[in-house]
């Protein structure tokens, strides 16, 4: 089948008058260029005027200054006229000139962006003159690469100057090639006129992206003149569309840079860029293919994301979505399509759809008037839901139209006119739709659409659609639940295989109107079954794939059959052999044509394409034919670098470099032409070519200079001639050194080294050549370094230590006895990195067979490539000791029997590359490491996981066990035990598994006779192995020991036992608990606590049956250290667990409950007491055993008089006792659990300190004066009963210090000593109220004040009088009795009572906080023991009717 003809796009094409204003423009370019050449000329003329004034007036001042002047002074370079910049035309010449000035005078040298302009290098390229001071620089048939900054510099022995210009070249628009194929940005009828002239340098290329990330695109340029302000004019395309600066894409441009960025990939954005400046002369421009791949799908195999999201036929409340659909190559087929709506302004997306669309487009209706949204789609297979689209731009829901006619007048007013005001009728109900029909039918739904009525009225309208089924006169409402303001409307509810009619009826407020014309039937299509009217367009045709460059592939095919409304093509590819399949591009490309990127050099392709519209892809076409992926076939480049290498009089022998470019073909010879250096005319050297790249020249004439050019020949034909070579004469060579080496070329090219090889010289001189010295140099530079210090008997050598990135080149000279010889050509420069994705040669064995080798894989190969292996750097042709294997990218070397003798350096070269080798050492450690693998693969061993090994089972049973890494089913093996082979029997059992490489031996009765060695020899099939256990001696005890436990153990679990014997933990409250756990327990069985072999009697009783029992040890201490038992029993057993809690097990509980504790403890508490001040901690817990520690200021605090430590079961507290201001600073309170410390601290100092010692000093004087107080210490009781006429005597005791004064009273009334009541107080201590002959009118409540300085006691005591005769009445504490009649008493009365002395505890002091009045004095005495009280006895009381401590009237 022919090729399809190549069709222009239409923007392409000249219309008439197009053509006629390319001729206009044409001949303007032409007038434009003969001005610039007269101004050229204009400007030469000038100057050279300019030049002979200034040459002239110099002269007559030198003449005028010589009579004075002896000498002339010392001067810096200046410039008088400097360099200008020049804009041309391609293939036109430019002169640049200056002048220059200085003493001496300066020499001028010349550079082309910063690197010097050598003539000599590009023949007739350049030409400098220096006439009348004047420096030019002449350059001869500018090409657009000429481009750049030119610059001069003027140096002598008193300073260096510059001078730099621009020289833009510019090509004529339409004399460049096309620089890519369909989809160039079109170029513009008119030109956009500027005044910069612009000139791209390097720009952005063919770039790879994923979903997500960020990108730039990046082009360089020259712009003259060069304006800060005023950068150029600059556009943007993708496929022909111009961009805009949006979320999206980010443009900028300033300082020779503009750059696109695009902040957020997405498939949306891959395609062609262009980037378009406009210039003076019209327009300059790059393009290159951006590709996008889907990003990571949140589910594994989910779709990519659909792509170029729009929204189309807006209504009030509907519009019409479509996208693009992903590329599938490995995932599952696409089955729908969900599409998500967000409104302008808020970020939660809503599901429009309740189930997956198949189509890519999908109406939406039910939006809110006015309302702008956002809508983007997610594609569903069975595998998940793809990420969703890029958002579309915003649309708003709105009517479309109207029955208002807008009129303007004079561009200015604007009159709007209803059609019911131009008809003259005003209408109130509206008429119905007309046109009604289907703009969508799909097997998913149909879209309804109608013209509205016109004219309608001014009330707002709905509509409301009925459908009926084929011919039926049935009608039924649709859209029941949705007032539809737009005349459009999809339906989805429409029964597969039935047609339906639909007609329309318009409402508003006044009513509605009557139905529309029905429609004709419609029913609902399957495109997939329907393909020649819609649905998926049928596949592609043919597909040809041809080469383009090393990493890209052109592909074309024919166009499907059936388009159906197609959006473009998805292009695949799969590497030969792989079977797998990936995308070449990730959004639909219109043409049919392509060029596949980013694929790997050396590799065979075949690639395939489908057809995209908007129901889906089409089938895949057929497969290409595969394609090796290399440059496309062209001629060789010319060859370079002629050197002469020997000459005797009457021939040459002549060398060359081969050309740089191959033309994707394998180089088969080459064509040599000679001249006189005085003729013009080349003849032919031979007619036979040269296969090498050395050759000899006979029958030549001596003494005659000779020029030579070369030109390769390959598959595609014969390419370029080189330039002629320099003038060799043709003299015979007779020096004593050797020649020059030649075929300098650089292998393993590494980022910090490289190795060099060249060829000996043909012409070695007057004796044998014993060496060589290798000279290296950065680019650019001429100061060559020699590596070796000594010179290298071969033709290679490692230059190592270079820098990364940097540039060099290398020279080689031979070395004989009489000297070193000429020095060779200089090498190209190389390039000290390496290349991406380089590796290196491995040594290994083979798995299967044992054979050592070095394996090499190349990171590109060509389709002549081919692998050069070399020992010390020496090609392998024929060898019996290796042996060599290559396919594809691979090449194997493989040693037939490996010895000493093999050692060395091995490397590898692939042909046909950028330099592709590696090499490696093989050294005697190494060869002797693969040797023995090699020997253990050849002779192999059952490779163990780990050796013959035994453990102790459940019943005291013992299990002797190996395991194999691999085993196979026909595995063999034996167990021998002291000599003799075991078998399986009772009491010993064998066997294995082959998935796990087990194999096992139990021996059940395991007793003092099993001592000895055991061994196990394994058999599968070439494989063997064998391992020992040597079980003798104390191993033997220690495995006999277990397996007896073990034994006793099983026997015991027959019973009721403990399956975890008792441990303690503690809870939350720091209550200890003692628990356990019991197993094959039943009712009967019983369970008892003891501690040192006594019963503990428990709250609740153990039960057994509840699998675990517990003893709670509340408020642990020292007292509870001891040995606890349990114990467990029935009928069919008894078992105990002992708990010694003493020594590690104590401590283990103490700092266990130190963790609680130290967790809960609180801040520290300032208490202040009598004795001094308190700091208090409160905690869940506090016992003296647990590792508490005080420090005041990071010194610990030792319990003494000054400090007191203690605490109680809630808080631990410490006392400084007396405090003085050396006590203050921070204090702390360490608990300490034995793992971490729980610190608290408190900081007296300050107005803490000050605040608590007056408060201290407070309570010490209200403690003194509670100790010397007046009281009543004891001898006076609560109630008295006497017979009237009896005599009572009331005596106390008494204390205080100073001694105190007492004073009675009776029902509060003081009472004074007279005849009856007698009052005396004795040697201070002792006092009494004695009544004689007591009377009725007597009872009554009595008190004594017993008071000093620091104050008093107030006692009172209920007297209670009867008459004899009477009972003896019982009278309330603290009342009266009333007067009685004096009855008989029954029984004489006891003459005197005698008041008991109880003792009393010593009340708590309860400190408050406030601080004492200043007023207040308290002497420190001696601290002394604590006085008791009486009970019932009051601080200080005080009397009633407010009178405090009366005292007697002094008479």
């Amino acid at each position: 089948m022919a090729e399809p003809a190549y069709t222009v796009p239409d923007f392409r094409e000249r219309a008439p008058e197009g053509m006629q204003e390319y001729q206009r423009m044409a001949a303007h370019f032409g007038r434009d260029l003969v001005n610039l050449q007269q101004e050229l000329h204009r400007m030469k003329v000038a100057t050279h005027e300019q030049v002979k004034n200034i040459e002239i007036t110099r002269e007559v001042k030198g003449m005028s200054l010589r009579k004075d002047v002896p000498a002339e002074v010392p001067k810096a370079p200046d410039f008088l006229v400097s360099l200008r910049s020049h804009t041309v035309w391609e293939k036109t010449p430019v002169k640049l000139f200056c002048t220059v000035s200085g003493q001496p005078n300066p020499i001028v040298k010349w550079y082309r962006n910063d690197v010097a302009i050598e003539p000599l290098s590009a023949p007739g390229k350049y030409k400098i003159e220096n006439k009348y001071g004047v420096h030019s620089l002449i350059i001869s048939r500018c090409a657009v690469t000429d481009s750049g900054v030119y610059s001069v510099v003027a140096t002598n022995p008193q300073g260096k100057a510059t001078s730099k210009a621009t020289v833009c070249v510019r090509r004529p628009q339409g004399g460049g090639e096309l620089s890519h194929l369909p989809g160039q940005v079109p170029l513009l009828s008119r030109v956009h006129r500027s005044k910069l002239e612009v000139t791209l340098l390097d720009s952005f290329g063919v770039t790879f992206g994923t979903e997500g990330e960020s990108i730039s695109l990046v082009a360089n340029y020259v712009v003259v003149p060069d304006l800060p302000n005023l950068p150029p004019e600059v556009m943007w395309y993708r496929d022909d569309t111009l961009l805009m600066a949006s979320r999206w894409t980010e443009m900028s441009i300033g300082g020779g840079v503009a750059k696109l960025a695009l902040p957020h990939l997405n498939k949306d954005d891959e395609g062609l860029y262009t980037v378009r400046f406009w210039t003076k002369d019209g327009t300059t421009e790059h393009s290159a293919y951006l590709f996008v791949k889907d990003a990571t799908p949140t589910v594994a195999g989910a779709p990519g994301a659909p792509m170029d999201v729009t929204v189309s036929d807006a209504n009030a409340d509907y519009v019409l979505v479509s996208w693009k659909p992903p590329n599938t190559t490995h995932e599952a087929p696409i089955t729908g399509y969900f599409v998500d709506r967000r409104k302008s302004g808020t970020k939660d997306w809503v599901q429009c759809n309740d189930s997956p669309v198949k189509v890519c487009k999908l109406p939406v209706h039910g939006l809110t008037e006015g309302a702008s949204y956002h809508f983007r789609a997610r594609a569903v297979n069975k595998d998940g839901i793809s990420l969703p689209s890029r958002m579309s731009c915003g649309v708003t829901s709105a009517e479309v139209e109207s029955d208002v006619e807008v009129i303007k007048i004079e561009g200015k007013y604007d009159i709007a006119i209803r059609q019911e005001e131009l008809q003259g009728v005003y209408v109130t109900i509206p008429g119905p739709p007309t046109n009604v029909h289907a703009t969508e039918i799909n097997k998913t739904y149909i879209v309804l659409s109608w013209t509205p009525p016109s004219p309608r009225g001014r009330a707002p309208v709905w509509y409301l659609i009925e459908k009926c089924e084929g011919d039926s006169h049935i009608w039924q409402r649709v859209n029941t639940a949705v007032q539809l303001r737009s005349p459009r409307y999809p339906v989805f509810d429409m029964e597969d295989k039935k047609s339906y009619r639909f007609r329309i009826i318009t409402i508003n407020k006044y009513g509605s109107s009557e139905p529309s014309e029905p429609t004709a039937p419609i029913q609902k299509v399957d495109p997939y079954v329907c393909l020649v009217c819609a649905g998926v367009p049928s596949a592609p045709g043919q597909v040809i794939a041809s080469r383009n460059t090393k990493t890209s592939a052109f592909v074309q095919w024919e166009a499907p059959k059936h388009t159906n409304n197609l959006m473009g093509y998805y292009v695949d590819a799969s590497v030969i052999g792989s079977k797998t399949w990936f995308p070449c591009n990730h959004r639909p490309y219109k043409h049919t044509r392509f060029v596949v990127h980013g694929l790997v050099p050396g590799d065979t392709y075949v690639f395939r394409v489908q057809a995209v519209n908007a129901y889906g892809l089409s089938e895949e076409s057929q497969e290409s034919a595969p394609l090796f992926i290399d440059a496309a076939l062209s001629t060789p480049s010319s060859p370079y670098g002629i050197s002469l290498l020997n000459c005797n009089g009457s021939s040459m022998t002549l060398a060359w470099k081969r050309p740089k470019h191959t033309g994707g073909s394998k180089i088969t010879s080459y064509y040599l032409d000679k001249r006189e250096a005085e003729s013009v005319a080349w003849k032919e050297v031979s007619p036979s070519p040269a296969v090498h790249r050395v050759f000899t020249v006979e029958n030549l004439t001596g003494g005659v200079f000779y020029e030579f050019k070369v030109q390769a020949v390959n598959l595609a034909g014969v390419g370029l001639p080189s330039e002629p070579s320099k003038a060799f004469a043709c003299e015979a060579w007779t020096m004593a050194e050797p020649g020059p080496a030649y075929d300098i070329s650089f292998w393993e090219v590494r980022d910090s080294s490289i190795l060099v090889q060249w060829r000996a010289p043909v012409y070695s001189g007057e004796g044998p050549i014993t060496g060589y010295f290798v000279d290296m140099a950065k680019k650019g530079s001429s100061d060559f370094v020699t590596v070796n210090a000594e010179p290298v008997g071969h033709c290679y050598l490692k230059v190592t230590g270079l820098e990364i990135g940097a540039s060099y080149v290398f020279r080689v000279r031979a070395v004989n006895d009489k000297g070193v010889g000429k020095a060779s050509d200089v090498s190209d420069p190389v390039c000290a990195k390496a290349l991406p994705g380089t590796k290196e040669i491995v040594c290994g064995v083979d798995e299967e067979t044992g054979d050592i080798f070095l394996n090499f894989e190349a990171c590109e190969v060509s389709e002549t490539s081919k692998f050069s292996w070399s020992k010390s750097y020496n090609e392998i042709t024929e060898s019996s000791r290796v042996s060599i294997t290559s396919s594809g990218r691979k090449s194997k070397l493989t040693f037939v029997n490996p010895e000493t003798e093999d050692l060395g350096i091995y490397s590898v070269a692939v042909t046909d590359t950028d330099g592709v080798s590696s090499s490696y050492s093989v050294n005697e450690e190494e060869l002797n490491k693969v040797l023995d693998l090699s020997y253990n693969i050849r002779h192999p061993t059952v490779p163990l996981k780990t050796e013959l090994n035994y453990e102790i089972l459940e019943k005291g049973h013992v299990r002797f066990w190996v395991q194999a890494l691999k085993l196979s089913s026909s595995v063999n093996y034996r167990f021998i035990v002291n000599d003799k082979a075991v078998t399986s029997a009772e009491g010993c059992k064998i066997s294995h598994d082959v998935s796990t490489g087990i194999i096992q031996m139990t021996v059940e009765h395991f007793t003092k006779a099993s001592e000895g060695t055991y061994t196990i020899q394994i058999h599968d099939g070439k494989a063997k192995s064998q391992s020992s256990l040597v079980l003798v001696g104390d191993a033997f005890k220690v495995a006999l020991k277990e397996a007896e436990f073990q034994r006793k153990e099983h026997i015991r679990k027959q019973g009721p036992h403990f399956s975890e014997y008792l441990s303690f933990h503690v809870t939350d409250d720091c209550t200890v608990m003692l628990v356990c756990k019991l197993a094959n327990v039943k009712k009967e069985t019983t369970f008892s606590w003891f501690k040192e072999d006594e019963e503990i009697t428990v709250d609740v009783p153990p039960n057994p049956m509840s699998g675990s029992c517990s003893l709670p040890i509340p408020m642990f201490s020292r007292k509870d250290q001891g040995i606890y038992k349990a114990v467990l029993g029935d009928d069919r057993g008894k078992d105990t667990s002992v708990y010694d809690i003493s020594g590690k097990v104590f401590e283990d509980i103490i700092n266990a409950i130190a963790s609680i504790a130290g967790s809960s403890a609180s801040e520290l508490v300032l208490q202040c007491t009598p004795e001094g001040i308190r700091l208090q901690c409160y905690m869940k817990y506090y016992t003296e055993e647990m590792k508490t520690s005080w420090f005041h200021r990071d010194s610990k605090i030792s319990s003494s008089e000054k400090m007191r430590i203690g605490g109680t079961s809630e808080m631990a507290w410490m006392q400084i006792c007396e405090p003085t201001d050396k006590e203050k600073g921070h204090y702390t309170i360490e608990i300490h659990d034995g793992k971490k410390p729980h610190s608290r601290t408190f900081d007296l100092s300050g107005q803490a300190y000050t605040d608590a010692y007056a408060e201290f000093q407070r309570l010490k004087a209200a403690a003194f004066a509670e100790k010397n107080r007046g009281r009543v210490v004891g001898g006076l009781p609560d109630v008295v009963t006497i017979m009237e006429k009896k005599s009572l005597s009331l005596t106390c005791t008494v204390w205080g210090d100073p001694s105190p004064e007492v004073t009675w009273f009776k029902n509060e009334q003081e009472v004074l000593s007279d005849d009856r009541f007698k009052i005396t107080f004795e040697g201070g201590k002792f006092s009494s109220l004695t009544i004689n002959s007591v009377y009725v009118e007597d009872s009554g409540k009595y008190s004594i004040n017993v008071r000093n300085k620091y104050g008093g006691e107030f006692v009172e005591i209920t007297v209670s009088v009867y008459k004899q005769g009477e009972e003896i009445p019982e009278p309330k504490l603290g009342q009266m009795s009333r007067s009685a009649p004096t009855p008989k008493p029954a029984t004489p009365a006891p003459q005197s009572v005698k008041t008991p002395t109880p003792q009393t505890p010593t009340p708590s002091i309860k400190s408050p906080t406030p601080t004492p009045p200043p007023s207040v004095k308290s002497p420190t005495p001696t601290p002394a023991p604590k006085s008791p009280t009486p009970p019932r006895s009051m601080r200080s009381p005080t009397p009633p009717r407010s009178m405090r401590s009366p005292t007697p009237t002094k008479k």
